[in-house]
């Protein structure tokens, strides 16, 4: 029997969540062989400084120029949450003809929001045989995968309802300082109109699963209100998305990510024939979820044919799994078919 050697892969980005991300990759047994950050506390410094497991040998790189040529089958990249942001760091990766897995939230679904963007980079992939996809678990997973598969035993679906309610207590700090506790209501609203403040992804899911489903949408309506506490700090933020057709919505995603919240969950409700109601009592932890996802699709995005793929396209158990090989992708979308 032949010796099949382990996948290479690059971190880029070491973060909180890209750290976690190499360091399930290393143990599920997949080769290490680069690391990029432009951070420059960290570019230059061993990566088993940041990395325990990482291999002595290699030094984190400030510039993805310097990985190109290392013998790498994919990128795992994890570094900002707008597809504006990371569509310099992609693009040399992917004419390099390097597949990437990526944490970038508005790359979880670009076809709708950034149609000529997804296009162009959706051609690049093509032309240089690479895989370009976006995961996490939200969106990726519980608000818009997750509700997409439990329509499956379904004759129609009239309304979509997913309801995730996380405490953040026992997540990353940057995670705390992006759903803003601890701010006054005042700076809360400047950091919503700013940008900085507030979950990157929802209207993602919601165009991700109006395309499941094959639903027009007419618009799709976003909102962002502080969680205030007993102090008049901010403990959190409740942000609504909703997909809207005939001035009805279809399609209702209602995040809660707030300190001290009383009952951590995640409901998915479909309004259809049966209908279907799903609860997971405490909520899927995102960030370990997050670091999963990305290293349980590994494979399958390897074995899959170029472009851009989304969540939908991809068997909720990963191929190594299933002991396939292969798996079978949905056409992309095309702009001006929302």
């Amino acid at each position: 029997m032949w010796d099949v050697p382990p996948v290479r892969f690059v971190q880029y980005g070491l973060g909180p969540i890209g750290v976690a991300i190499a360091s399930l990759a290393l143990r599920h047994g997949y080769q290490l062989v680069a690391v990029v950050d432009t951070d420059p506390a960290k570019a230059g410094r061993p990566a088993a400084a940041l990395i325990p497991a990482a291999p002595a040998d290699i030094i984190v790189k400030a510039n993805a120029s310097a990985v190109l040529n290392v013998g790498a089958d994919i990128v795992l990249h994890s570094t900002q949450s707008h597809l504006a942001q990371v569509l310099p760091q992609l693009l040399p990766l992917v004419d390099a003809g390097l597949s990437v897995i990526s944490t970038c939230e508005e790359l979880a679904f670009p076809w709708h929001h950034f149609p000529e963007d997804a296009a162009s980079l959706d051609a690049l992939a093509r032309s240089r045989g690479a895989v370009v996809v976006g995961l996490g678990v939200n969106p990726g997973f519980v608000m818009d995968l997750l509700p997409v598969v439990l329509t499956a035993p379904c004759t129609d679906v009239r309304r979509v309802r997913v309801e995730r309610v996380v405490e953040v207590d026992v997540r990353r700090l940057p995670l705390q300082r992006k759903v803003g506790v601890g701010l006054t209501p005042e700076a809360f609203q400047a950091g919503v109109a700013d940008g900085h403040i507030g979950h990157v992804g929802l209207p993602q899911s919601v165009a991700m699963i109006a395309h499941a489903l094959g639903r027009p949408l007419d618009r799709i309506d976003e909102s962002i209100e502080p969680v205030i506490g007993s102090d008049a700090k901010v403990r959190g933020l409740h942000q609504l998305c909703q997909g809207i057709r005939d001035n009805v919505a279809t399609m209702t995603l209602d995040l809660t990510m707030a300190s001290g919240v009383a009952h951590p969950h995640d409901t998915v409700t479909v309004d259809a024939t049966p209908p279907i109601r799903a609860v997971i009592e405490g909520g899927v932890h995102g960030d370990q979820a997050t670091c999963a996802i990305v290293v349980n699709a590994i494979s399958t995005v390897l074995a899959s044919p170029p472009g851009i793929l989304t969540a939908i396209q991809l068997p909720a158990v990963p191929s190594s799994r299933l002991g396939a090989s292969t798996t079978t992708r949905r056409p992309a979308p095309t702009p001006g078919t929302f």
